[in-house]
């Protein structure tokens, strides 16, 4: 679920998604639509409402133990991202807030640093960047694993568009600090072979067409972290074939999206089937 923002905020002017279905594609500039972390604890834990900032800063008691019972056969992992109007130099702040208030709700959390959707947010994917934030999320998580008595992993999801010298100075980061993953691929900027008339429409591009560009980013991660971490495959999955593919590739899992869209979510008992 996600991506959760600290702060309430309204993402950006709709129209923000477009179908392109000669393409079986989609077009989004969300934006990060979102209700804020405290909408998103209380759904997740009725009566929890805690203040956010109060948490981070050190003071205010929480109104009850942030804990979410836990559902057989069933794995809750939570998007993390910025707020638009948090400058890259203060990011790391939002992203540790998020860290504390939903290390206790959830089995996994992503730090999404790589939607083509917030200006200035896929420079957060920089090596020295990257590098700062994780450095100080992974000590976070490391207080919250004590807190909790269990593991907190932290996943990464990086954009399809870097070249080799970029990703690989990202999985180097990502493996040097501790990391527990990465998510492969966002949506991507690229505009290539598209048919539809909303082609030419400003968003990140996810379905069919991703489909050889994040197979491709794929194929180069599982090579660079050579089985150390796990690395979640999406993008352009869109029939129990490429799902099958992306885990014969090395995927430990995938995620589906835009294939869900066009197909209903029968697919995913598809793909379990075909499996």
């Amino acid at each position: 679920m996600g991506t959760v923002t600290p702060l309430p905020q309204k993402g950006n002017p709709k129209p923000r998604v477009f179908r392109l279905i000669e393409d079986e594609a989609i077009i989004n500039r969300l934006g990060f639509p979102s209700r804020g972390t405290e909408f998103v604890q209380e759904r997740l834990n009725p009566g929890l409402t805690p203040n956010w900032l109060e948490r981070f800063i050190g003071f205010g008691p929480r109104k009850k133990k942030a804990t979410r019972k836990p559902i057989k056969d069933f794995i809750l992992g939570i998007n993390l991202g910025k707020n638009k109007s948090t400058p890259n130099e203060e990011a790391v702040f939002d992203y540790l807030a998020l860290l504390q208030n939903f290390a206790p709700l959830a089995d996994y959390l992503t730090i999404n640093v790589s939607s083509p959707n917030t200006e200035g947010l896929r420079r957060l994917q920089a090596r020295d960047a990257l590098e700062d934030l994780l450095k100080n999320l992974h000590q976070q998580r490391l207080i919250e694993q004590k807190q909790l008595e269990r593991r907190v992993p932290l996943l990464v999801k990086l954009a399809p568009d870097l070249n080799d010298q970029e990703l690989d100075d990202a999985v180097d980061v990502i493996l040097r600090t501790s990391m527990d993953g990465i998510i492969a691929t966002n949506t991507t900027i690229e505009r290539v072979g598209l048919r539809s008339s909303s082609r030419s429409e400003d968003g990140g591009l996810s379905g069919k067409p991703l489909k050889a560009q994040s197979e491709a980013m794929l194929q180069k991660i599982v090579q660079r972290v050579n089985g150390q971490i796990a690395v979640v495959s999406v993008g352009g999955i869109m029939n129990p074939e490429d799902a099958k593919r992306r885990l014969d590739m090395g995927a430990t899992l995938i995620q589906i999206y835009t294939g869900m869209i066009y197909f209903g979510p029968g697919m995913v008992k598809a793909i379990a089937r075909f499996l």
